[in-house]
Parts: C-alpha cells; sequence; structure tokens
C-alpha cells in the first residue's frame, strides 16, 4: 500500500516527519524575522544609555566612572546569567524562553526611565541583564535546531545583524530622543519598543519542532565547563573576549565625555552620529571571517587587535575628522577580532559547544561590565588622554594573547 493510500485509510497512525525550515519557506521567513527582531530590540534596550552617560552625570551629579554603572549592572547581570539561563532553557520551551525575557527587558527599561534615584537605576538595570540573559542564550540555539543546515548560514547572519544594528541603533535613537525631550523619555520609548518586539516573536515564531527538553544539572555543566578550561586554547579565547569587549565598550563609554567637553562640545544629537562606525564593523565581520577561512584565524586575529589599537591611539587627535577615522578603526578591529575569536571557541570546542559560547559570551560581557568602569576610575588624571593610555595596556595584553595562539596547536 502506498503512503497516500495509508493516509487516506488511516490518517491517524501516520505522524508526519518533523522538517526543518528551509530558505525560502513561510516558515524560514517567519523564523528569521522573529528572531532578527528580537536581536535587535535586545542590543537597543542593553546599549540605549552609553550615549547618555553625560546625561545622567549632569542629573544625579556624578563621575564618568559612576555613570558607567548604567552600563556595567546591565552587562554583569547579563555575564553572570548566561550560563544559568541557557541550563534552564534547556528545560522549557525556547519561544516561551525568549517571549519571557524581551517582554521582562521591556517592562524593565519603561521602568528604568521612572527611576527616582541613581542606585534605583543601578538597581533596575542589574535586574534588566538578568532577564535578557535569556534571549542570548536561546535564540542561537533555536536557530541551530530549526533551521535546515544549509540555510543556517544565512538565518544566523541575519540574527547577527540584528545584534549590531540594534546595538547602533540604539545609541542614535536615545540621544535624538533625549534631545527632544529627555532621557527618560528616550529609554522608556525603547523599552515600550521591547515589549512591542516580544509580542511580535510571540505571535510570529514558529515553535520549535526540534527541542528536547534535557535535565542537565550543575554538577554535570561544571565538568564539562572545567574540560573547557582545560584545554590549551579555549581559555585564552575567552581572555581575549573579556579585554576586547572591555576596550570597545570602555572606548564608547567615555567617548561621549571627550565629545561635550571642548573643542567639540557637541549636542547629545549630533554625539549620537559617532556610532555610525558600527557599518563598517557589520561589514568587517564578514571580511574577517572570508579572510580567516583563506589564511587562518591565527595569522589574521593579531592583525586585527593592532587595527584596533592604531585606531585608538589616532582618537588622540583633537581633529574631528581625524578622531573620526580612528571610531571607524576601532570599530572595524574590534569587530572583526572578535568575529575571529568567537568563531574559534566553536572550533576548538570538541563537545558541548553551546557551553564553551556561553562561557566566551560571559567573558565578554564581564569584560565590559567590569573594565567599562574601571577604566572611569583613570578619567581624573588626565581625560580622555588617560583612558586612552589605559586602554593601549588592555589591547596590548589582548595582542600577546593572539600572538600566543598564534602558535598554538591547531585541533585536529
Amino acid at each position: 500500500m502506498t503512503l497516500s493510500a495509508t493516509v487516506m485509510a488511516n490518517p491517524a497512525k501516520v505522524e508526519t516527519p518533523a522538517v526543518f525550515l528551509q530558505f525560502g519557506t513561510p516558515g524560514y521567513r517567519k523564523a528569521a524575522r522573529a528572531t532578527f527582531f528580537g536581536g535587535f530590540a535586545t542590543f537597543a534596550m542593553l546599549y540605549c544609555l552609553q550615549p547618555l552617560m553625560p546625561e545622567l552625570a549632569n542629573e544625579f551629579a556624578l563621575s564618568p566612572a559612576q555613570a558607567s554603572g548604567a552600563m556595567s549592572m546591565a552587562t554583569g547581570g547579563l555575564a553572570l546569567f548566561l550560563v544559568p539561563a541557557s541550563l534552564l532553557a534547556d528545560r522549557s520551551s525556547r519561544k516561551f524562553a525568549m517571549v519571557t525575557a524581551l517582554a521582562l527587558s521591556g517592562l524593565l527599561t519603561i521602568l528604568a526611565a521612572f527611576a527616582g534615584s541613581f542606585s534605583m537605576l543601578l538597581g533596575v538595570r542589574a535586574l534588566f541583564g538578568i532577564a535578557l540573559a535569556g534571549l542570548p542564550a536561546v535564540a542561537m540555539a533555536y536557530l541551530s535546531e530549526e533551521i535546515a543546515p544549509e540555510s543556517l548560514g544565512r538565518a544566523m547572519g541575519l540574527y547577527i545583524a540584528g545584534n549590531a544594528s540594534g546595538g547602533m541603533s540604539g545609541r542614535l535613537i536615545a540621544p535624538l530622543l533625549a534631545d527632544l525631550g529627555s532621557w527618560r523619555m528616550a529609554t522608556a520609548a525603547l523599552g515600550v519598543m521591547g515589549v512591542a518586539a516580544a509580542i511580535a516573536v510571540a505571535r510570529t515564531l514558529p515553535a520549535s519542532r526540534h527541542f528536547k527538553p534535557q535535565r542537565s544539572s550543575l554538577a554535570d555543566m561544571g565538568r564539562h565547563a572545567m574540560r573547557h578550561l582545560r584545554d590549551p586554547g579555549l581559555p585564552w579565547l575567552f581572555v581575549c573576549a573579556f579585554l576586547l569587549m572591555g576596550a570597545f565598550v570602555s572606548y564608547y563609554n567615555y567617548l561621549g565625555f571627550r565629545l561635550s567637553a571642548p573643542p567639540f562640545s557637541l549636542p547629545l544629537s549630533v554625539q549620537g552620529l559617532v556610532f555610525l562606525p558600527y557599518i563598517f564593523g557589520m561589514f568587517a565581520s564578514a571580511w574577517a571571517g572570508r579572510l580567516a577561512d583563506r589564511f587562518g584565524r591565527r595569522e589574521v586575529l593579531w592583525c586585527m587587535v593592532c587595527v584596533m589599537t592604531c585606531g585608538l591611539l589616532v582618537s588622540l587627535s583633537g581633529n574631528g575628522l581625524i578622531l573620526a577615522c580612528g571610531a571607524i578603526l576601532v570599530t572595524f578591529g574590534f569587530f572583526a577580532s572578535h568575529s575571529i575569536a568567537s568563531s574559534w571557541v566553536g572550533r576548538r570546542a570538541r563537545d558541548h559547544r553551546a557551553l564553551a559560547s556561553a562561557l566566551y559570551l560571559a567573558a565578554y560581557y564581564m569584560g565590559s561590565s567590569i573594565l567599562g568602569w574601571t577604566t572611569g576610575l583613570v578619567w581624573h588624571l588626565g581625560a580622555w588622554a588617560s583612558v586612552v593610555a589605559i586602554l593601549t595596556v588592555v589591547l596590548s595584553l589582548c595582542l600577546a594573547v593572539a600572538l600566543y595562539l598564534r602558535h598554538l596547536t591547531p585541533i585536529q
């Protein structure tokens, strides 16, 4: 009897196999669109307060280092809860975890707009980072499970593009709205956008077909993590993530204070334009990947760290155009380096790659939190020049790590 005849005779006994989402199908378009907007909203909310730090410093009478707490608390909460969030997400619905993370993050961003004190703002931002950890911990896993292998590259690229464009847009939109109203109005508007994104994901994202809940224990996770940490290369890639992201976020954290002071004295809406180099960063990720495929990651990573360092030193200039060129080099070098280092993690991890990626991202955001705050402590010593000096030391350490990795025995 043919399959069609069997179905007609007794359809209840025939199970349709779960299929992967292929490029061009309605299901693929829905999944790609939902994860793009989820990533966009995630990083727009995460980074919206970065260009508003001078405004926070003025309202709450803060030093630059204190004002950076609005970013550090959020990225610190995200870093600390990425791995636990991935463990919890393995026990429940992928879609539910993503929608819940987005909705809570949006509501907490709205709440941040009504903070009566800076300490309250810090507390809300810490909770925001914890809530947000559920999305990046799950989105990439969802795509890997549901998208057909031959279509995964496109979908993952679109998701990462959503992350980058969301980070850039949040940094551009927030100062523009702040100039029109206040930092509170800007923050609330981005929180509303986050809630709207949660509703869109809930309505659009196809339900998981291949997800199987797992009951991994903390002890199991600890054993797998220790195996990664005993690898001769992975811990150094985690260190690289810490240093790269710490330097990059610190650069943009305090660039706003530089542009607010003479000889620039720019309004917030104009300062936001300094984040346009993110466009070059999005190009750098793909370009560096192709370059690494041709020459090897070990030969490209250290070169891109050097590009980032050159941009940092160029940014000492008091000329606006030269400073803009420095920002482009810093952004290009960072995205290229991050693209190479993160893909190298997946290459070196023999198993439990999701955990290896979570550890990399945890180090990445911990660098943002710790170095993003501590760099500001030197501001009073020499303002922008002292920030550039300390970040040059950070990138020099990163270069040393990259040169060590250059001589690492490849995984066969």
